[in-house]
């Protein structure tokens, strides 16, 4: 009869860490229980935390075999190196030790369950030294249940020790945290994910790429069991030796360079090129979601490079990008790589719910490539005045006299952009090619005279002033709440209504010698002054609807039509047409105001419409 094949183990399990001196990334946290355990300062009660895969359960059992490990020779007590080979350790490990309870308060777990709990708290352990209950996923639990459990958590029998574990900390009352000692649990850094790996491979007698690997803790996201997970799709998938073509094909990334290519194209307003890129990246495997947040990470990459030239090191996988980044960093401005990112962040959000990811990729990286040309508002301020563009420095036109291009434009598709009449250039004092970027011609300077208004002759116009420049708050506190006591050009006296602001005397005076260059004074009055122009503009409209009203033609309308009314009354010559019509025209009253009710005056409907 043969021997049936031991079933696989995947490399999460099968390298998981049997001891303190096996975990990685968790300094502080194995330090402070090896000394607790040495000490004999143990509490009764941890709090794991920590994004998924970091090692919340595996440290849960590497505390219960500290803590009950008897030693090979079975007289040893509490220790930070288990032995691995006593009853305990090896029970513990194979998940089957009577007094090492493991439960998952996602789906076991509520109030009933929690008070069977605290029922078996109040035995002794039948074996070991100590009763230790792991708890995983511990912020599922109802309130009802934390509730159950708070009191046996704060006066729990000596021998009893409960271990929870939880990726969302927030979600567990503040009542259970503070009666637990509590660690959280960090994210493994890449260079330490990529030693660990690399030391699995080389036992599983598999050859990896430094490449690959990088890629493999990368996309791990400082998680050791999704990282093994990676590894092991990638054995699968490549077989004995694994190169980093297949683990982007795998994982659905793009080329690093594509990706540097696809970032300087739409950078450099080319839309059409960046839809061409993206188009190959799609065909070549890559997924639209992925290839945004590499651009992402590119953006927020090339920012710190500029902040810090020490940006990525120490990660492999920065390190590789870092001359190639470095360019960008000195070309690219802060505005522009900060609007890069928000548009990048808001285009992702939009990939990932759009029905086809690819066309609303397309449609991001044509936003970016329209905005690419646009500078800095302080910049384009300062270029439209003459001033100088980009930290101080001048704006030089491409086509200018001894004007040279970058020196290695030839190579870098960032700055091949056409130059012409026009175009300018963020000039970085010689740190880097300069990026260009299309600005429009400032318009010929206007005799100083062409500025300003011609000072307003009345109080209605200089409300139509505010009106035309766009004050419309101010404008509207002119038309409603001030009455005007005395006007002449250049002073005004008024009278302020109630809602008016305070400083309403200071804002005109100050804006009117902005728009007419001549000074203006105007003072605050008790006089009753005229009515608003609100006020006027009621009466005269009341005034002209009372006319109409009682003109005959208009009443024999309404006795016409019961309920009818006048809706509104619109006036079709202005007053200055009026009055030419009545120095030229001899028309009679009755014949006048029978025109004016008949074409000019009123719009009725029923029902009071």
């Amino acid at each position: 009869m043969s021997d049936t094949a031991a079933p696989y183990r995947v490399l999460a399990r099968k390298y998981r860490p049997q001891t303190f001196a096996e975990v990685i990334g968790q300094e502080a946290m194995v330090r402070t229980l090896s000394n607790a355990i040495a000490t004999g300062r143990i509490a009764h009660a941890f709090m794991l935390t920590g994004v998924r895969g970091i090692g919340k359960t595996t440290t849960a059992r590497i505390i219960a075999r500290a803590l009950n490990c008897i030693g090979v020779d079975g007289a040893g007590g509490p220790t930070i190196a288990p032995c691995g080979e006593c009853i305990h350790c090896k029970s513990i490990a194979e998940d089957r030790h009577v007094d090492v309870i493991e439960m998952d308060a996602a789906s076991r777990l509520n109030v009933d369950g929690i008070r069977d709990l605290t029922e078996g708290v109040r035995y002794r352990p039948v074996t070991a030294r100590h009763k230790v209950y792991v708890i995983d996923e511990v912020h599922n639990l109802s309130k009802p249940a934390f509730d159950a459990l708070l009191k046996t958590l704060e006066e729990p029998p000596p021998d009893v020790i409960f271990i929870f574990a939880t990726t969302e900390v927030q979600r567990v009352p503040v009542t259970v945290l503070s009666r637990c000692q509590r660690f959280a649990l960090r994210r493994v850094p890449v260079e330490q994910l990529v030693l660990h790996y690399r030391r699995i491979a080389e036992a599983e007698g598999i050859a990896v790429a430094p490449a690959a690997l990088g890629l493999i803790a990368r996309a791990a996201d400082g998680s050791v069991r999704d990282g093994l997970s990676l590894l092991d799709q990638a054995i699968a998938l490549c077989g004995g030796t694994i190169e980093e073509a297949a683990v982007r094909d795998m994982l659905g990334i793009a080329d690093r360079n594509l990706v540097f290519d696809l970032f300087e194209t739409v950078l450099r307003g080319d839309a059409a090129g960046a839809l061409d890129r993206m188009d190959s990246l799609y065909q070549g495997g890559a997924d639209p979601p992925m290839v945004l947040q590499d651009l992402l990470e590119l953006a927020h990459f090339v920012t710190r490079l500029k902040l810090t030239a020490q940006a990525g090191a120490g990660d492999p996988f920065e390190e590789g990008d870092r001359e190639r980044a470095r360019p960008l960093a000195a070309a690219l401005s802060m505005p522009v790589l900060a609007r890069a990112w928000q548009m990048l962040l808001k285009g992702l959000e939009e990939v990932q719910s759009a029905p086809v990811p690819i066309q609303a990729a397309s449609m991001v990286l044509v936003r970016l490539a329209h905005v690419a040309d646009m500078p800095a508002p302080a910049d384009l301020v300062r270029a439209l005045s003459g001033g100088t563009l980009g930290g101080g420095q001048p704006a030089a036109s491409t086509n200018a006299p001894g004007a040279t291009s970058a020196p290695y434009a030839a190579t870098r598709p960032l700055h091949d952009a056409p130059t012409g009449p026009g175009s300018s250039r963020l000039d970085n004092g010689g740190a880097g090619p300069a990026l260009a970027i299309a600005l429009p011609h400032p318009a010929p300077e206007s005799p100083p005279s062409a500025e300003f208004d011609p000072p307003p002759q009345s109080f209605a116009e200089i409300v139509a002033l505010f009106d035309k420049r766009r004050e419309a708050l101010l404008r509207a506190h002119l038309w409603s709440h001030v009455h005007l006591v005395a006007f002449q050009p250049g002073r005004i006296e008024i009278r302020r209504a109630d809602g008016a602001p305070d400083n309403l005397a200071n804002r005109m005076s100050q804006l009117l010698g902005e728009w007419t260059g001549a000074r203006w004074l105007v003072a605050y009055s008790d006089a009753e002054g005229d009515p608003t122009l609100a006020q006027q503009e009621a009466h005269r409209s009341s005034t002209v609807r009372n006319e109409v009203a009682a003109h005959p033609l208009v009443r024999a309308v309404l006795d016409i039509f019961p309920g009818a009314t006048i809706a509104a009354v619109r006036e079709r010559f202005t007053a200055a047409q009026t009055a030419t019509e009545a120095a030229t025209d001899d028309v009679g009253d009755d014949a006048g105001a029978g025109d004016d009710a008949g074409d000019d005056g009123a719009s009725m409907g029923e029902d009071g419409s």
